[in-house]
């Protein structure tokens, strides 16, 4: 039997599940808590070792995904709200990113300034089609490279100006990585290089800066951020399946759709959306979760009208005690 073992290191529980490859089936799972007070590596191994313990099993490969510590923050900068800033915005919740601010247009000393304040991981930038506008973007390059600005910047906009501005951020101290325009032409969303651009940020540079664990063997052990991982997994079994699919994955932090579509031939037509349709394609609800943002569910309750004011009080604070104390059962 060869087996692996799948661990996922989440906001409030590290899982491990070993997996049989040959014969394609789950052996044994795990949990534990996850240890961002200490290092995660504790609640890691912990899960691990018990998955390997009731599986019979000694040493495997590890492959692990993480959305400890947040998970991946992402800002998008594009050329304007609803073409290019929002197909970034797509692209990035489709990398398994936690979206936490959009910018579009000339950037000014504000914005910047507004922008360092959301705390992003990663900046992915765009804007312009191929051979469309490139002011827009150059100027927001170029205002990124003087503000000494040090997040890690995915450039994914206009080809035409694609190395230059890269050499100008390079040179201004910005770590910049390169990937295609997320929006080669109006209608046309093309999310796979700069997913991947993101994905290698994330690994090269968020984990390892999250302090999450102490040494280098975590970032070592970590493949993708999970919401990535999870889609990609969607995509399989979509494929398997043979058809349209949808995942809810409600979590501690947040709540994520996951969606696999048969693109539509009608959607090339006069009605197609400018900033492109994502057939696979991840949403978030920031403040829908189980534990950290249990508070959200219970406002949204209220809102939609689904809550009796009677009950309002006491789950309040049954939500804001499981988000003070995240591993309280």
């Amino acid at each position: 039997m060869s087996v692996v073992v799948c661990a996922d290191v989440g906001s409030t529980y590290t899982k491990a599940a070993v997996v049989d490859l040959d014969g394609g089936r789950l052996v044994a799972a795990a949990s534990a808590p996850t240890t961002v007070g200490t290092d995660v590596l504790h609640g890691l191994d912990a899960a691990v070792g018990a998955a390997l313990a009731s599986a019979g099993a000694g040493e495997a490969p590890w492959y692990v995904c993480s959305s400890a510590g947040g998970g991946l923050r992402l800002a998008v900068v594009g050329y304007e709200p609803l073409v290019t800033a929002q197909a970034g915005r797509r692209v990035g919740l489709s990398a398994g990113a936690n979206v936490v601010h959009v910018a579009a247009g000339r950037l000014s000393g504000a914005d910047v300034s507004a922008l360092r304040a959301a705390r992003p991981d990663v900046v992915l930038l765009v804007g312009g089609t191929d051979g469309g506008d490139a002011e827009t973007v150059t100027h927001n390059a170029t205002r990124l490279a003087k503000a000494r600005f040090r997040v890690p910047v995915v450039l994914a906009g206009n080809a035409d100006v694609r190395d230059d501005l890269h050499a100008l951020l390079a040179a201004a101290g910005v770590p910049v990585t390169v990937a295609g325009n997320v929006l080669p032409r109006i209608g046309v969303l093309e999310p796979s290089s700069a997913r991947a651009a993101i994905r290698e940020v994330f690994l090269r540079h968020v984990i390892g800066g999250k302090k999450l664990s102490r040494g280098t063997r975590f970032a070592r052990l970590v493949r993708a951020a999970t919401p990535d991982a999870v889609l990609t997994g969607v995509e399989v079994l979509a494929g398997t399946l043979g058809g349209d699919l949808a995942v809810v994955d409600v979590g501690g932090a947040t709540t994520d759709v996951y969606s696999v579509l048969t693109p539509d031939e009608r959607d090339s037509g006069p009605n197609q959306e400018v900033a492109g349709t994502l057939w696979r394609a991840r949403t978030v609800e920031g403040d829908l979760g189980m534990r950290w943002s249990a508070p959200g569910v219970v406002r949204a309750a209220v809102e939609e009208r689904l809550l009796d004011p009677a009950d309002e009080a006491e789950l309040a604070a049954a939500a804001a005690l499981r988000a003070a104390d995240p591993g309280f059962l």
